[in-house]
């Protein structure tokens, strides 16, 4: 079995063998959110997500990837607010699940709150034939008032 930093010299290797064969049609296929698309990074250097940000080289020649795409233009730059927080960790989100939580229930209650409103809205037309029905029945005298 390789140990961890014999794993990461050929995670970082393997890294070098993919960025080379990639054309930059290839990298804007997996640009996600203004940077290239992590998972798919992963899969085509044939190593875990999480191997591209606890291995600081790899971590540091996806980065140097990234600036050079940007500055071909493969990438969007980076805005003021994103070279600011580079560094800096992301602030854990504790409500994120609740959140979605919620969204899915919300969206489910507003399907199920138009199912019933169509539903009363054809009840209340047979409501209505039925009355004029009741009506008309009881006008002639073939029902007791």
């Amino acid at each position: 079995m390789a140990s961890g930093q014999q794993k990461a010299q050929h995670n970082l290797e393997a890294f070098e063998v993919w960025r080379a064969t990639q054309t930059d049609d290839d990298f804007k296929q997996i640009v996600f959110r203004g940077q290239l698309n992590r998972i798919e990074v992963a899969k085509g250097v044939g190593c875990g997500k999480s191997a591209l940000n606890q291995n600081p080289a790899l971590r540091r020649a996806l980065k140097e990837l990234e600036d050079e795409l940007r500055a071909k233009a493969v990438l969007p730059p980076l805005t003021d607010a994103a070279r600011k927080n580079a560094d800096k960790p992301k602030a854990y989100d504790n409500t994120a699940n609740r959140k979605l939580l919620d969204s899915k229930r919300v969206s489910s209650l507003e399907a199920e709150n138009i199912e019933l409103k169509a539903k009363v809205k054809e009840l209340e037309s047979r409501l209505e034939r039925f009355g004029e029905l009741s009506e008309t029945l009881s006008e002639m005298g073939l029902m007791p008032r």
